[in-house]
């Protein structure tokens, strides 16, 4: 279904599943995500290779407002490299975007704290899949994908991820794709910032948000 301009194709991801948006830089696929991971959860978890977990509720709050504490939480991918931090129940730390066994632990522990505390909807968000490309190639992440995307798929929750599609090349997306119920693509047109959902169906028409 072709969106209508300044929708967005929530109607299209269903639970259990996860879509990656895609897109160059200054496109608004974090702005994208963001604005996803709101509407389509009661409860959020972002996953973050890129900022602290102050800088990702401060993100998150600009985009859908004020978040309640128990239901939000963060894996924070950054921190730890810089600064002496300790675990909360809806904050976990990983030691960096380089060690993704930490990053999965982590995941797991702050999911089974939500599933323990009610079955309201929730949605995840992984924001960027391209850091971890700096430090693994494509196979190590498609399987680190599959098997973040199950844990979502299992739980019936949603997920979206994000990753820069001018860092890699055709093959390497594509890789990164298969994994995904469908992709969200975005880019800057005429009259702003656009996205197109493609999936296993079609291809929509761009639509601006």
């Amino acid at each position: 279904m072709d969106p209508d301009e300044g929708t967005l194709p929530t109607a299209d991801v269903s639970p259990g599943s996860s879509v990656l948006v895609a897109g160059p830089p200054m496109s608004g696929k974090q702005n994208l995500q963001l604005r996803l991971v709101a509407e389509l959860g009661e409860r959020r978890i972002l996953v973050s290779t890129e900022d602290s977990a102050e800088e990702v509720r401060s993100g998150f709050e600009a985009v859908a407002g004020d978040v309640v504490d128990d239901e939000f939480g963060v894996v924070d991918c950054v921190s730890a490299r810089s600064a002496d931090v300790t675990d909360s129940e809806f904050v976990k730390y990983a030691p960096s975007a380089e060690n993704l066994t930490a990053i999965g632990v982590k995941f797991t522990d702050l999911a089974e704290t939500f599933r323990e505390r009610g079955d309201s909807p929730v949605s995840v968000g992984f924001d960027s899949l391209s850091t971890l490309l700096m430090y693994f190639d494509v196979q190590r992440v498609y399987r680190f994908v599959r098997v973040f995307a199950g844990q979502i798929e299992d739980s019936n929750w949603t997920g979206v991820c994000t990753v820069g599609s001018t860092m890699h090349d055709e093959q390497t997306l594509h890789t990164l794709y298969d994994p995904f119920d469908a992709v969200i693509e975005t880019r800057v047109g005429d009259d702003g910032r656009e996205f197109r959902l493609r999936d296993r169906t079609g291809t929509g028409e761009w639509a601006a948000f």
